[in-house]
């Protein structure tokens, strides 16, 4: 378990804001929640916002705050509700409107950098240092036509890899994309659940949730794995089972946009692809084609863009190639 020189307050539901001051450009504010159980036991820490337009990992946590019974609890839960709140507030998707930087590219932050930086650096310090696992919670941005999915990270290491896998399996959702290639230096782990398994804390990623919408179903998934974890690490008495067939995908590719334009998706979210099947085309601003993009592998669409601006470099999509377990 994380250690602490704090001592431990008593069992209960605890909330602060983490201030982050201004500097060379205006400062935030990181909401917590803090919940202490009534038994010794793991601490983990539950994500949300990263993307400030992915709203069902929002709603997720306000309404397992409201619901939770520390007595029930062994072990701590930290919830971030919104780590990213430039973006939440502007209502942007990737990019902060600030500094124009994703914060789930620049962790683990510094204390001198722009605004998303310095949020990344106080989420490494205050919050995935002191967890023992991490869990980090998105869904499709307001672009993304998403169908659910979680990111199982390869390390190489044996435990932490079980580790993750048994995160992936209590979480629930069925499709289990196998991540090979996340940075390896703690120094420059890019990602928020990359940042905790460079410091030795398994940790997963959860998409559930698509274009910007507040879906129940998605918030309800979420609050669901959450308790199938706490249930996984014997954090709380009963919760879902575990996975038994998942579907993995192996391999998988992010496809991105050749050119700036207008993008006009040919597929639908959790569609069979083939190799060489057009998943959309790009036209200028007079609405001339000007670029055609297939599909580099055969597989499963997880996401897919599916509003009109495009601009080079960025994701169109994403297709995993399924294979049972």
């Amino acid at each position: 378990m994380a250690n602490t020189s704090e001592p431990a307050p008593p069992t209960g539901i605890y909330s602060r804001i983490i201030e982050i001051p201004a500097a060379t450009d205006p400062g935030t504010q990181i909401p917590i929640t803090t919940i202490r159980g009534a038994q010794p036991g793991p601490v983990v820490a539950l994500i949300a916002g990263n993307h400030g337009y992915e709203y069902p990992p929002i709603l997720a946590l306000q309404k397992l705050r409201n619901e939770f019974d520390a007595a029930l609890l062994a072990g701590t839960l930290i919830l971030v509700h919104v780590a990213n709140m430039p973006s939440f507030l502007g209502r942007t998707i990737y990019f902060s409107p600030i500094d124009g930087k994703n914060l789930n590219r620049v962790y683990p932050g510094r204390t001198d950098g722009t605004v998303s930086e310095r949020i990344a650096y106080a989420i490494t310090t205050e919050v995935i240092e002191k967890a023992d696992y991490v869990l980090d919670l998105h869904c499709g941005d307001g672009n993304e036509w998403l169908r659910p999915y979680v990111y199982q990270t390869v390390t190489g290491d044996s435990k932490m890899d079980d580790a993750i896998r048994g995160l992936t399996l209590a979480f629930g959702i069925d499709h289990i994309l196998v991540d090979r290639g996340r940075p390896t230096d703690p120094a420059r782990s890019l990602y928020c659940s990359t940042t905790a398994i460079t410091r030795g804390k398994p940790a997963i990623t959860v998409e559930s949730g698509y274009l910007g919408t507040s879906d129940p179903q998605s918030i309800d998934q979420i609050v669901s794995g959450i308790h199938g974890v706490l249930r996984h690490l014997k954090m709380i008495g009963s919760g879902p089972q575990p996975l038994s067939h998942p579907v993995y995908l192996d391999p998988n590719e992010v496809i991105v946009s050749p050119e700036t334009g207008i993008l006009y998706p040919q597929v639908e979210r959790d569609r069979t692809v083939s190799k060489g099947t057009e998943l959309a085309y790009i036209t200028d601003f007079f609405g001339n084609v000007i670029a055609r993009v297939t599909s580099p592998i055969d597989g499963l669409v997880l996401y897919i863009v599916a509003t009109p601006p495009i601009t080079k470099g960025q994701p169109i999509g994403c297709i995993g190639a399924p294979r049972k377990a």
